[in-house]
């Protein structure tokens, strides 16, 4: 007899699974009933629309609910939905809480609207229903091992979310109207729809969920992937012992939402990017639920001028997650779908995406008329009643009562606003951020950086073992034997051996470390290897994981083409693990270009908008070695422009050495910035840029490189980087001896009194020259030349420079080698 599953499908089936198919096509979405008409399917034989099976699959599937997930390639994941669709709901929070929550969220809109008039809010009135949602949503997390959720969300209802979600005060949001205090954020701070805030929801069946929703910028989406890093940051924090079980339970206890606007979720690049992380080894978190406030509205653009599908959570079905489209006027299809996204999460470790349609029903940000771009859709919306109203009409409750008493509470937090005097603190910080410190650098922060020869022997001996019968690649083996020589003294380390030690003296030392970009494993250049690939199995060891039996976590990964989403994530992992070393690299070091958001708006300004502080290192390959205007610089310029009021620092060091120091005192020191490394290409290797192994001994990072090698010099050049080097290599050939050249290797905060000393060893000298490979509009010039007047006294201040250009660089290597002799003649005299 044959088996169930070679019986040719059933009528019913037949019906039931068109309707799982393209329901969503034809079901109830925008509440006005204006937009989203229903399509036909596409299929040419359809069923009687009249039969009991096509009846019954209308109901499910084309009503307040649009299921997307036939698309999914697992069966057991379309098994699991199609069974909780088409069953009977689950238990859900009650309707009197639901009630409760609404009556809330539109009154909490209305005494902002009455008290603060013509002040921006960004007013969730018209999807009100997101308030119950994240009731149901975290109560059913929490039931299934959820502990913590750590969320983003755009401006849309942010504040609404803060009080009758995380629980704050509403005296606190009240206090932001008020605007009290200026003079405590002068020249920062940020707008009170930004900022963060944290609490603890107590869910329907009495369980704790700690919810942290954090700042973000308003530049939309911009913070999925820092959600993303800061929710991995805590996995691993909870996963102490790293093993897979650990993992897997951690993941389970920390919950990861972006809740974004309908128009930004389809037009920003970085969306993709970030959904493109959900199952990478590096970056996977366990699923995200990704909810859509979806006003069917941009700030005045229509859905068909925002996105070029009928939705705008189209973009998510390039990856196997199912999509809940949702009638934001249905509060328990509403809460039906939270319960159920919570747990499909919880199950499968996977995102999901509700889409909760509704409407705006005030302009983009109340201080606009959104009659004038959409007259017919808000003469409807004027008169159409609160979802609170029509809600308790529908459970034949008189909600009047309630309403009043909850009206009343809130006018009383909010008189008690205008007599503030201090703005509220509206998130705490973990405990883990206690040892560090941000503001200026304190004097005493200054820990040894360098190790005994015997203990880089030692590092280096495990740097270079691998398992017995490990099968290494010929090139890569004759690496490891130089390396057993640079690590012993008989020949000069280079860049990639010294980075690796300076991983490794930290991994012991209980450090973690974290490091991923685009080939980061091996290097662009060829240069780290920090991963070994056995050539016949292709199985992978990494002698850093393997230093010592005690050691902390080292994780090493190449990923995604992407700098915006991978750069948030870093900088998302590092804002929840302060006590790490984390690096992010680019492949070459404008591709950061990619990434500009998330530099502008979180690293160089999280501090001074929010208090928060990051100790993200970013690797940027940068120098002129003719390869053309994308693989020359990595824009120093662009981040010199950005530093200010202690906020990064920026630095190139010169020798190998110099960045094992600095490396180090990244973390070694308890002072959490973000550090910008201008790291070498063509010098990775180059001997005047390799280093005896006893420099890796000193006792500091030098933010400034004297020259002790010339006595009585006509003229100082001071420099940064590999033309330096270059000219260096043609003092000597050239037998200068009245040339000095000083590299200043900490760009900021800038060392004055490091490069003062360097300058006044040279009494003789009477001119001081700035000289760097960038055009005259790029490199340090601009930020320099200034701060080296006040230190040059009487000598003349110079510069040598390419002229100002357009592109960084040429893309021809002979044009190029034409404009490097002549930088170098002119900043050492021509050649005689």
């Amino acid at each position: 007899m044959p088996s169930n599953s070679c019986m040719p499908p059933s009528s019913r089936d037949t019906t039931f699974d068109l309707f799982r198919r393209w329901g969503y096509l034809q079901a109830s979405l925008d509440p006005l009933g204006q937009l989203l008409p229903p399509q036909p399917f596409p299929v040419a034989d359809l069923p009687d629309d009249d039969s009991p099976d096509a009846l019954a699959a209308r109901r499910i599937y084309c009503s307040s609910i649009g299921a997307e997930f036939m698309y999914i390639p697992s069966a057991e994941k379309r098994a699991w939905i199609q069974q909780r669709l088409e069953s009977d709901p689950a238990a859900t929070i009650p309707p009197a809480r639901i009630l409760t929550s609404l009556i809330r969220a539109d009154l909490f809109e209305q005494v902002i609207q009455q008290r603060y008039l013509g002040t921006k809010r960004f007013s969730l009135e018209g999807l009100t229903v997101l308030i119950p949602f994240l009731d149901q949503l975290f109560t059913t997390a929490a039931d299934l091992g959820v502990s913590r959720s750590i969320f983003a969300m755009s401006h849309r209802g942010r504040l609404n979310v803060m009080v009758n979600t995380i629980g704050r005060a509403s005296r606190d949001i009240f206090t932001k109207f008020e605007d009290v205090d200026p003079r405590s954020t002068l020249g920062g701070g940020d707008v009170k729809y930004h900022i963060g805030a944290t609490g603890d929801l107590i869910t329907a069946t009495g369980k704790t969920v700690h919810l942290h929703l954090a700042s973000n910028p308003s530049h939309l989406e911009a913070v999925d992937p820092v959600i993303m890093g800061r929710t991995r940051a805590y996995q691993e924090r909870l996963a102490k012992n790293g093993t897979t079980a650990d993992f897997l339970a951690a993941r389970n206890q920390v919950l990861p939402m972006i809740i974004h606007g309908d128009a930004a979720f389809a037009g920003q690049g970085i969306t993709a990017e970030s959904l493109n992380l959900a199952s990478l080894h590096g970056y996977n978190i366990g699923g995200t639920i990704q909810v859509i406030v979806n006003n069917l509205l941009g700030f005045t653009a229509l859905p068909g001028e925002s996105n070029s599908s009928r939705f705008s959570t189209d973009l998510a079905k390039r990856l196997p997650i199912p999509i809940f489209h949702v009638n934001a006027e249905d509060p328990a299809a509403v809460v039906r779908i939270a319960a159920l996204a919570a747990e499909y999460r919880q199950t499968f470790h996977s995102d999901v995406v509700i889409d909760l349609i509704g409407y705006r029903r005030h302009g983009h940000s109340e201080v606009d008329d959104p009659t004038v771009t959409q007259p017919l859709r808000y003469a409807k919306i004027k008169d159409h009643p609160a979802l609170y109203q029509l809600y308790a009409k529908s459970l034949n409750i008189d909600p009047t009562e309630e309403t009043a008493f909850i009206q009343s509470k809130f006018l009383e937090e909010q008189k008690a606003a205008t007599r503030a005097n201090r703005k509220p603190a509206m998130f705490d910080i973990r405990d883990y951020w206690k040892p560090y410190y941000g503001g200026p650098l304190r004097p005493d922060d200054a820990p040894r950086t360098g190790l005994d020869l015997s203990e880089i022997a030692s590092l280096t001996t495990a740097l270079t073992t691998a398992p017995t019968g490990f099968h290494i690649h010929p090139k890569v083996e004759k690496l490891l034997a130089q390396r057993v020589e640079m690590g012993t003294g008989k020949k000069p380390l280079d860049y990639g051996m010294a980075e690796l030690l300076a991983y490794a003296s930290l991994l012991k030392s209980g450090t973690p470390v974290r490091l991923s970009g685009q080939d980061s494993q091996r290097g662009t250049f060829n240069q780290r290897h920090s991963v070994l690939i056995d050539i016949e199995s292709e199985l992978r060891f990494s002698p850093l994981s393997a230093i010592a039996p005690t050691q902390a976590r080292w994780s090493v990964y190449n990923s995604l083409l992407s700098e915006a989403a991978c750069l948030g994530f870093e900088y998302g992992f590092s804002r929840d693990y302060p006590e790490a070393l984390v690096l992010w690299e680019a492949q070459f070091g404008d591709f950061a270009n990619g990434a500009q958001i998330i530099i502008d708006q979180f690293l160089s300004a999280g501090e001074v908008k929010w208090g928060l502080l990051s100790s993200l290192v970013m690797l940027l390959p940068h120098g002129y070695e003719g390869q053309g205007p994308e693989h020359s610089s990595a824009r120093m310029e662009r981040y010199l422009q950005l530093a200010a009021q202690d906020n990064i620092q920026i630095a190139q060091p010169s020798t190998a050495a110099q960045y094992f120091h600095l490396l180090r005192r990244q973390v070694l020191r308890k002072w959490r910035k973000p550090l910008v490394v201008f790291t070498p290409k063509s010098m990775l290797r180059h001997p005047d840029a390799m280093s005896p192994v006893a420099d890796l001994t000193l006792d500091h990072f030098q933010n400034v490189l004297p020259d002790t090698t010339v006595t009585q010099p006509r003229r100082l050049l001071v420099c940064t980087g590999k033309i330096g080097h270059n000219l260096r290599v043609e003092r000597a050939k050239r037998k200068l001896t009245d040339v000095a050249i000083i590299f200043v290797e900490q760009l900021y905060p800038w060392p004055e009194e490091e490069l003062q000393a360097a300058l006044d060893q040279h009494p003789s000298a009477t001119e001081i020259v700035w000289v760097q490979e960038e055009p005259a509009n790029m490199g340090a010039l601009s930020y320099a030349l200034p701060l080296m007047r006040r230190m040059s006294g009487p000598r003349a201040l110079l510069s040598v420079k390419r002229t100002a250009a357009a592109s960084p660089a040429t893309g021809s290597a002979k044009a190029h080698a034409l404009e490097e002799k002549t930088l170098i003649d002119l900043a050492l005299g021509p050649e005689t």
